[in-house]
Formats: structure tokens, C-alpha cells, sequence
């Protein structure tokens, strides 16, 4: 059948029903009479009725807020760039030219305009010009159920599918549409339509809306449109590609018509224009002169692009990127795999979602970054970052990296200076699998070693070694890493090194002894829990989501484990924060498109570790600020006088480096490292210098930044028993061989010296005198020295009569010298006082011993000491 065939069919259809549509749009009470019983009533009456408008899809905007408080847009994100506005908040000639052009008689009508109806099916069918001769209120029914149809689609090809059915031209839809007119009309009013209507209505591409299209075609509100504007706009909804302002030269999409040759802008949308200028006038809305004044008005948009997606906010980019993971990770519902709910609520729902980032600490981040690692640089994939969160409460301030964002893949196949992955962040969040944090990670094990009952200035043997042997796991057993000899930085072969020694010089083999007194397990559980997350790739610390069967290894104590800056910089926090960490948050607050709120993510604190251990880990790192290899930063500080933690990290070749540091209120993570490849950083020269040092110029100035608007306090001072090493008994090793002396040294938490030999009683060769002996504190060095065995151990003869004591020592050997000392005790007259060398020491044969015998001293013989008589003075005369 011809095309003018079913057209004629249509309109006989439609005829057939003409007098129904009357009785039931003008009278709707004869509907319900006996004329029910008419065949035509009865079909029409049977159509669904009854049409329930969706909530319309409106833009999400991301915020951040000023230090005065105030908002201001950092992106926006939409499928239709709507906002939704009270018909009062429209200009009223906004509202005559609707009517006017599309519906003259919509305040008088029931729902369908019967006449237009009519002419529009005549048109069709005599003319070959499509016109649906639609009324207002049938135009709003049909864009209600592309949008709620559009709404419950899951892909791309069902949105499509749902506006290819409420838009194709056929009888049945029509009937539908007027049959829903008729039911909306009797439910709610005219001025509510028109309100629906004018912010459903399409304005060409994805501009939904009289708010949006009056603020996109002539930068305005709806409310403060002119008359010539409010024609233009209206102009467009009649044909929205035709008739839209955005392609003044494009003939395709109609903006623009050949005249005389000549290509004349925006000729279709003026005369569409001023036709409905023309209606307004012939409907008295508008004078002949307001009428002629427009008409002669050019029209003259000034588009005004939408800020959308997180490429539009390049400063705030990666952390705009981060925030849509936080929306849609909320948002999301595990139970419904093929819809992202979050990612729908995020361009459909009409969110204001206000952020956490601080816009000064942000910019100085950015800039710091750009101005020392460069997006690109020949023969290294370069990476930096900065990552800032507020201790106690997780809220990110600051986060920003040497790339310019895009999702779009032909911009990222453009060059490596584009990235749309989040080095800062987790997998889940948009991020990478991690990076490897070097001797930055240390800290957990210093965290650990507090935990388990230890003190920084206990010391370990930290001597540089190949064979260390089992490592304690509590959860998963014994680890054994015979063979592995990891090495210090600075080529330093090790010794008995406090743990605050290790801690401020960042030794290797210090923390890999100290690992080895502690269970590996509660370090990779102190590290969890202070970072309030695992590896970044979404597996636990020690066990890769790609590789279950691994186990948390001896070389993760020197950073081996790959994690996201942000996981560091909130244990960071933590440690700076007595101990309690806050997952990390980006929002503060959200409000849906009525303005009312919507609970934003909350961040989750918990004790991490004490109090005590914290304010322990505080003490250490602060001497690593102060001299050790955090200093670097802290020289270039204008904001010396806060104090601050923090902790240096080196990769194996250099490959990445990290600092990070907090004051009570800010902890900052700044990393420079090879995204992929393996190129050392102390090998590559950037404009600022030498990379692997970069980091210790960006770093002060985001601190200084901090310090400023967040002034910190004096941290903690720790208990005695985590700064000083308890007392306990030092193995008696005299008389041992020096091999077993040592061995019982190590055994009992001792390190030890070999200083020489001495002369003694012990057999020559064995142990001839120890320092100290009895007690020390735990992890001491006990100096040890060799027997040379011509020596004896000196009599003990204190409390001997004097006579009696030197017969002792010459038959023991020994010279001896006496001497006399006065006493006030005459028990001890004529006795030894003391000895030297004491009781006990060795010394040699033929060496002098000094005994000291006491007598007694003046002024201790009869009487009290006084002349003789009563004492009384004698008489001056």
C-alpha cells in the first residue's frame, strides 16, 4: 500500500472518531452517559488512560567551595542538559509563544485540539507535510513517555528503541496520546501541563528544558528572556535540529538558508520566529509594535558552552574523575549487574554535589607538579603526584598529577600526556594497580615493632647479611628467605642500630632485623589498618588479586607492595591523628534536584593503633624531619616552626620515589616514579633538576600551604616504656668461647662487640671480661674481650683485718699497698675499707692491689672533744 494510501486510511480513522474526541475533550461528562454504548466511545474509552509523569533526567554539578564559603562549578554531567524551573520562574512571553505557536487554543480545549487534529491528518495526507497537529498538552504526553521509557532502558539501544516508538508517525500512537491528553487534562491543571511541557520540551542535542536552552542559546534565564529571544527558542521545539542556534552556517541542520547566493545564518530559525511572533500578535499577546520591533531584531545567540565531564575542570580534573567513583560506588546496586545505577543518578538525577577540596591547597598542588614533572618527557613513561588529606576527619584536599585528563580514547592515542587513570587513587576508584612506596611502607613495621611491647631506642643487629632465615607469620607460617641480602642505600654494612636509628636514616637491613623479632602478620595487619585499605589493584596486602597463593614477603617491610598514594597519605593521617584512621571521602554534601539532601559517603574512623604506639611513631619520624632524610623538605619550608612527621622512600634502582609527611592536621603524599618502565630517577634530568630529588621540592610547598590555613599542633609525647628499653639480665659469658658467647648474646636480645683481650683468671682464648654484666637495657651492645689468660681474679678482702687481707693477697699473687683512711666508725679501725681493683677482677700476677684500712680520725678520742672542765669559756680579764 502507497504511503498516501495508509495516510488516507488514517485520516478516515481519525474522521471516524471526530465526534467522539469532541464529546469527550469539550463535554467529558456525556462520556460516561449512555452514549458509552456507541461502538467508537467504547474502543477509544478502552486506550490506556491513565499516564504518570517520570521524574525528567536533569544535570549533576560538582562544586568546590571557597574559603568564603561559597560554591563554585567544577563540572557538570547529564544524558539531558535540563534544569527544571516553577512556571513562575518563566517569562511570560516565553509562555505566549508556546501558545501561540504551538497550541492558540490550549487554555480552551480538553486535551486535543479536535480542528488541529483534523488539519494536521490533511496535511499528511493532500499536502505530503507531515504535521501532527499535536496540542500542547499532547506534546507534553508523548515527551512523558520517551522519558519514562528512555528512563527504564539499560542500553544505548533500548534508549533508542523507546524514542523511535513514542515518535514514529501512526494512527495508533496518536490515539494513545490523545486518549492520555484527555485523561491528564481531567486530573491535573493547565498551568501544570504548560510547566511540564516547557521543561521537558527538547531544544536541540542534549539542551532539554527553557531554563538550559535560554541560558545556552542567549547566556540568560528563562525568566529574563526578551520577546524576540522567547520566539527563537520556542522556534526550535517545533523541528529541535532544524531549528537550533548552535550551527549558524550548517544547511543540514537547517540554521542557515541560501539566499541570492548568499548563506544567511539562522534564516530558518527567523522565519519560524517570525511566524510565531505573528501569532502572538494575531492572538493579542504582543502590540503591533513590540511585534515589528522584533521582527527587525537579528537573531543573535551567544552560546554558552556547558561545563560537563571532568575534562572541563582541568585543575580539579583527577579529583573530579575520583568524585564520580564515589557517586557511582554509592549508588550502585550489587543485585542489578546490567544497570549502573550510580552512573545514572549521576547524569540523570539533578544532583548538587559539593566537595571536600580545599581550592588553594589544590592549586598550589598543581602548580608545584607542573612546574617540576613534566607530562612527557623522551625515554621515561613519567609519573608525579599529590595527594592531601585532613587528619581525623579523611576529607580530601588536594589531588593532582603531571597529566591532562580525558575519557575520550582518540585523545588519549594522541600522547602519554593524557591519562584518564587516577594515579592517586584505587582500582575502584578509577585509579591504577599501585605503585610500590619504597621505604615510605617502613613505617608500618616501626608501627608494629611499638605493638608488640618494643621502644625506639632498642636495638637490633642490623648488620648487612644474606642468610636471615625464617621470618614468624602467625597467618600464614613460617616464611623462609635463605638467600635474599638486601642492602642499604648508602652501601652501609650495619650494626646494632636502635630502631630510632633505623627510622631517621632509613635503613634496609635495620628494618628487615627488626621485622624479624616481629610476626609478619600483625605488620601487614598494622599496615592495613592504618591505610584503611590493601593493595590498590583490590587484593589484601601479600596477596595480589591476580595471584592468590602469594603471602605477605619479608621485602614487603621495604615497600614492595603496591598501593595507592591516597591509602599512604591516609595512614599518615592516622599516625598523625593518635592513631585513628578515617577512610577517605571527597564529598561533604549532596542535594537532589528539589534541593533536598541526600546522604553523601561517610567517612568510617577506627582505631588503628593506640594512642600511645601512634604518639611513638610520631616521636621517630619527627627526628626524621629534623635529621635524618626528611630534612631535605623540611630546610625548604617557610613553615618550619609546625611540627612535622614524616618519612622518605626509594624504590630498588630508583625506579620511584615518595615523600610524605603530616602535621596534626594535614597529611601530604607527593610521589615522582615510572608509571611503566624501569628508568632510574637518579639518572634522569628534568628543567627542575634531577628527578628522583623533585620530590623534595614540591612537597614544602604544598605543606606551607597547609600549615597556613591549618596551623598544627605539638604532637604527643609517647610513655617512657616506647621510648626506653626495659631492663633485663645480661647472660653471665665469662669463661665461654667467644663464638658461644655471642650465640648467647643474640639468643637473649643483645648485640655485642669484640674489643680486644684483657688479662684475667678465664682460660686463654674464652671470655675474659664482659661491659656490662648483671643488667642492661633489652637490645643493648655488651662489649666482650678475650682472655689472654695470665691473669687472676683479685681476692675479695674488704672486712678483713688488715694483716689478714695482705697475707691473702701475696699468697694469691699480688703486690700489695696499704693505706689508711679516717673513720668515725670504730668497727671499722684496723679493717679494709676498700680494695682496688675490686673483688672478683682480673688482673695480673705481680700487679699492686691498694687496700684501704681504717683508723681512727681526730677528735674521736676520750671526752667529748671539748677543753677540760664544764666547757664554759674563761673569764677576759
Amino acid at each position: 500500500m502507497s504511503d498516501v494510501g495508509a495516510g488516507i486510511l488514517g485520516f478516515v480513522g481519525m474522521s471516524a472518531l471526530a465526534g467522539v474526541l469532541v464529546t469527550a475533550a469539550v463535554t467529558p461528562a456525556l462520556a460516561v452517559t449512555g452514549m458509552a454504548a456507541n461502538n467508537s466511545i467504547t474502543m477509544f474509552e478502552n486506550l490506556p488512560g491513565y499516564l504518570e509523569p517520570g521524574e525528567l533526567a536533569q544535570k549533576s554539578t560538582i562544586y568546590a567551595v571557597k574559603s568564603d564559603g561559597n560554591a563554585s562549578p567544577m563540572a557538570s554531567f547529564y544524558d539531558e542538559n535540563r534544569e527544571e524551573v516553577a512556571l513562575e520562574y518563566v517569562s511570560q512571553y516565553l509562555k505566549d509563544a508556546a501558545i501561540a505557536g504551538e497550541d492558540p487554543r490550549f487554555y480552551d480545549h480538553g486535551g486535543v485540539d479536535i480542528a488541529g487534529t483534523v488539519r494536521g491528518a490533511l496535511n499528511t495526507v493532500v499536502a505530503g507535510d507531515t504535521q501532527g497537529g499535536s496540542s500542547i498538552t499532547q506534546q507534553y504526553v508523548k515527551n512523558v513517555l520517551v522519558n519514562n521509557d528512555m528512563a527504564k532502558a539499560k542500553t544505548e539501544e533500548e534508549r533508542i528503541a523507546a524514542w523511535e516508538q513514542h515518535t514514529e508517525t501512526t494512527v495508533d500512537r496518536k490515539l494513545k496520546e490523545m486518549r492520555y491528553a484527555i485523561t491528564l487534562e481531567k486530573e491535573v491543571s493547565k498551568d501544570e501541563i504548560l510547566q511540564g511541557y516547557l521543561n521537558i520540551a527538547a531544544f536541540g542535542g542534549t539542551v532539554y528544558g527553557v531554563q538550559t536552552a535560554a541560558q545556552y542559546y542567549f547566556q540568560t534565564n528563562a525568566k529574563d528572556i526578551t520577546l524576540p529571544q522567547a520566539a527563537s527558542l520556542i522556534a526550535i521545539v517545533n523541528n529541535p535540529e532544524k531549528f537550533r542556534l548552535d550551527y549558524p552556517e550548517s544547511e543540514k541542520n537547517g540554521a542557515a538558508t541560501v539566499i541570492d547566493g548568499e548563506t544567511v545564518p539562522y534564516a530558518a530559525n527567523k522565519d519560524r520566529r517570525d511566524y510565531i511572533l505573528g501569532e502572538m500578535l494575531r492572538e493579542k499577546k504582543i502590540t503591533q509594535e513590540e511585534h515589528d520591533a522584533a521582527v527587525a531584531t537579528p537573531v543573535q545567540p551567544v552560546i554558552t558552552e556547558p561545563v560537563t565531564g571532568c575534562q572541563a575542570a582541568p585543575v580539579y580534573a583527577f579529583f573530579c574523575d575520583y568524585v564520580t567513583w564515589e557517586i557511582k560506588n554509592k549508588f550502585d546496586d550489587p543485585a542489578t549487574e546490567d544497570v549502573d545505577e550510580g552512573a545514572k543518578m549521576l547524569k540523570q538525577g539533578g544532583l548538587d554535589i559539593y566537595t571536600t577540596i580545599d581550592m588553594d591547597l589544590q592549586n598550589e598542588a598543581t602548580t608545584a607538579l607542573n612546574e617540576n614533572v613534566p607530562k612527557t618527557a623522551e625515554g621515561i613513561d613519567i609519573g608525579g603526584s599529590v595527594v592531601s588529606v585532613e587528619v581525623a576527619t579523611g576529607r580530601i584536599l588536594a589531588m593532582a598529577q603531571n597529566k591532562d585528563y580525558s575519557s575520550d580514547p582518540t585523545v588519549l592515542d594522541t600522547g602519554n600526556n593524557y591519562s584518564a587513570v587516577n594515579y592517586n587513587a584505587r582500582h575502584n576508584y578509577g585509579g591504577s594497580s599501585g605503585f610500590q612506596p619504597g621505604s615510605t611502607f617502613k613505617v608500618f613495621t616501626l608501627g608494629e615493632w611499638l605493638n608488640e611491647g618494643h621502644s625506639v631506642n632498642e636495638s637490633v643487629d642490623s648488620r648487612k647479611r644474606s642468610n636471615w632465615g625464617t621470618f614468624n607469620d602467625s597467618c600464614n607460617g613460617p616464611v623462609n628467605v635463605d638467600g635474599w641480602d638486601p642492602r642499604n642505600d648508602g652501601g652501609e654494612q650495619g650494626g646494632y642500630w636502635s630502631a630510632l636509628q633505623n627510622t631517621v636514616n632509613s635503613y634496609n637491613t635495620g628494618f628487615v632485623a627488626m621485622a624479624k623479632q616481629l610476626d609478619l602478620c600483625g605488620i601487614k595487619k598494622t599496615a592495613t589498618a592504618l591505610m584503611s585499605d590493601g593493595r590498590a589493584d583490590g587484593g589484601e596486602l601479600g596477596t595480589p588479586s591476580s595471584e592468590p597463593s602469594w603471602t605477605f614477603q619479608p621485602s614487603a617491610v621495604l615497600g614492595t607492595e603496591e598501593v595507592a598514594p591516597l591509602a599512604m597519605a591516609t595512614a599518615f593521617a592516622a599516625i598523625a591523628g593518635k592513631g585513628v584512621s578515617c577512610t577517605p571521602i571527597a564529598i561533604d554534601k549532596i542535594t537532589d534536584a528539589e534541593g533536598e539532601p541526600i546522604a553523601a559517603p561517610a567517612s568510617e574512623c577506627t582505631q588503628a593503633v593506640t594512642a600511645e604506639v601512634a604518639a611513638g611513631m610520631d616521636y621517630a619520624m619527627q627526628r626524621v624531619m629534623t635529621s635524618g632524610t626528611g630534612s631535605s623538605s623540611l630546610y625548604k619550608m617557610d613553615t618550619q616552626g609546625t611540627p612535622m612527621i614524616g618519612k622518605t622512600g626509594t624504590t630498588d634502582n630508583a625506579e620511584a620515589t615518595w615523600m610524605s609527611g603530616a602535621s596534626t592536621r594535614v597529611a601530604t603524599v607527593v610521589g615522582v616514579y615510572n608509571v611503566t618502565g624501569h628508568v632510574n630517577l637518579r639518572d634522569t634530568y628534568f628543567d627542575a633538576g634531577e628527578a628522583a630529588v623533585l620530590r623534595h621540592n614540591i612537597w614544602p610547598r604544598v605543606m606551607d600551604v597547609a600549615n597556613s590555613k591549618y596551623p598544627g599542633e605539638s604532637f604527643p609525647e609517647p610513655p617512657q616504656n616506647l621510648l626506653f628499653a626495659p631492663q633485663v639480665s645480661v647472660p653471665d659469658v665469662l669463661g665461654l668461647s667467644p663464638e658461644a658467647a655471642q650465640k648467647a648474646l643474640e639468643d637473649a636480645g643483645f648485640g655485642w662487640t669484640m674489643d680486644g683481650d684483657v688479662d684475667s683468671a678465664q682460660p686463654k682464648g674464652t671470655i675474659g671480661a664482659q661491659n656490662p654484666s648483671g643488667t642492661a637495657s633489652r637490645g643493648a651492645v655488651i662489649s666482650l674481650q678475650v682472655s689472654r689468660g695470665n691473669g687472676a681474679s683479685v681476692p675479695d678482702v674488704t672486712g678483713q683485718p688488715a694483716d689478714q687481707a695482705e697475707a691473702a693477697l701475696t699468697a694469691a699473687g699480688f703486690r700489695v699497698d696499704r693505706r689508711e683512711e679516717d673513720t668515725t666508725d670504730p668497727a671499722q679501725v684496723g679493717v679494709v675499707i676498700s680494695q682496688s681493683p675490686g673483688a672478683g677482677e682480673n688482673a695480673k700476677r705481680g700487679d699492686k692491689v691498694t687496700i684501704t684500712v681504717g683508723r681512727l680520725g681526730a677528735g674521736n678520742g676520750n671526752g667529748d672533744g671539748g677543753g677540760p672542765g664544764d666547757g664554759n669559756a674563761p673569764e677576759e680579764g
